[in-house]
């Protein structure tokens, strides 16, 4: 059975709400793992779209989707802030014992 584009849509959403999961765990890693199965997803439907098209009756549920990885995207930037506040703090104490 062919793939829908709305399958991609909603594994990256899947892929979303785990990042979100591993921040809230302030688990790195796994959102750096999570965020590449996310850029693979994306890709995949990218090239899926060029030969298919989302039909009308699941355009209303890729909204939602969207929203949803949306909230779950703005909500892992809450949670990262301080990390990356953290990681520039160390990266510039770093440079200046370079110099």
């Amino acid at each position: 059975m062919e793939d829908r584009l709305l399958d991609y849509y909603k594994a990256i959403e899947a892929a979303s709400r785990q990042m979100l999961e591993a921040a809230r765990r302030e688990d790195w890693d796994d959102v750096v793992r999570c965020e590449g199965a996310c850029a693979v997803l994306i890709e995949q439907l990218r090239f899926r779209c060029r030969t298919a098209q989302l039909p009308r009756e699941d355009r209303a549920e890729k909204a939602r989707i969207m929203q949803r990885i949306l909230r779950n995207d703005a909500e892992i930037r809450v949670l990262a802030e301080p990390w990356m506040s953290r990681f520039a703090q160390l990266f510039d104490a770093k440079l200046q014992l370079i110099h």
